[in-house]
């Protein structure tokens, strides 16, 4: 039988990966080795039995006492999620202190993932892309002085990065001519691929430590979600309200819901407001069935 690490095991499993008696990837196997899509951690017995004890007698919204359950008031993040927070923030720590960065291995990585488009720019004043004329000869006329020329000059992609290296802010080198060789083809300038291409060292050498460090949030989101810590007892409505319609009921009447964002429901706005918030209601529900009438989404 498939079953998912209880309450006791997770925080059983972080101590251990706190203490280095069990490495990264053992933890998350240990984690995840039985995991199953469409398991619900409150199908397991370790949820009802804890449950039992916390859960309240009554909604602790409206009071009511029917359908009874316990319900979250945040959830956890993925793990990815994580490794992709913890991933930026090491990069900005990164470059932060590691500003400069190897020219051979940079224009290496830049030339061998990239296609260069040159853009064309006056042989004269430097000005990029001049006006390309259909009949008149010569065929180019720079739009800045004016020059008339027949073909203008490119910068070679190795010109262009050490200009970069120069001075990353120079007029030459912001613009995107360099294509991803990959099936997405991405336009990008230097500073981007270089944001990428630090990102990439640093999880070469730092890997371990993010993806360490992004589990133990993980299995502390999840601690967290299965101690009912952060919980009231809400009934079936409630509860609802909240996880769908992110609504909850309107602490002034206790009667109506209204958006968490929002102080109270509409009825217990103040007259004006109300109808004015109505009537754009109304504008709104209009436009989506006329919407719908024409089959736009």
């Amino acid at each position: 039988m498939i079953k998912m690490l209880t309450y006791n095991e997770l925080i059983e499993l972080k101590n251990k990966l706190i203490k280095n008696e069990i490495g990264i990837e053992e933890a998350k196997n240990e984690c995840w080795k039985d995991f199953k899509k469409g398991q619900r951690s409150w199908h397991t017995k370790d949820w009802k039995e804890r449950r039992v004890k916390i859960i309240k007698e009554k909604c602790e919204i409206c009071s009511s006492k029917d359908t009874l359950t316990l319900q979250h008031l945040s959830h956890p993040k993925k793990f990815s999620e994580y490794s992709r927070e913890l991933t930026t923030e090491f990069t900005k720590n990164y470059i932060d202190n590691n500003y400069q960065i190897n020219k051979a291995e940079f224009t290496e990585h830049v030339l061998k993932n990239h296609d260069y488009v040159p853009v064309p720019t006056c042989p004269n004043c430097k000005n990029k892309r001049p006006s390309k004329r259909v009949t008149k000869i010569p065929k180019f006329r720079c739009t800045t002085c004016k020059l008339e020329f027949e073909e203008p000059m490119y910068k070679s992609a190795n010109e262009l990065i050490t200009i970069f290296f120069e001075d990353e802010y120079r007029y030459e080198v912001q613009d995107k001519c360099f294509i991803t060789k990959d099936k997405w083809r991405n336009k990008q300038k230097l500073a981007n691929i270089k944001y990428w291409f630090q990102r990439e060292q640093l999880k070469k050498m730092e890997s371990e430590t993010i993806e360490k460090k992004a589990f133990l949030l993980y299995l502390d989101d999840n601690i967290k979600y299965l101690s009912f810590e952060d919980t009231i007892t809400a009934c079936k409505k409630c509860a609802s309200n909240f996880d769908l319609n992110n609504m909850e009921l309107c602490p002034k009447c206790k009667s109506h819901y209204k958006g968490i964002q929002y102080p109270t429901c509409i009825q217990c706005l103040p007259e004006e407001k109300r109808k004015e918030v109505q009537e754009y209601i109304d504008f709104c529900k209009k436009e989506w069935e006329k919407n719908k009438e024409l089959g736009i989404d």
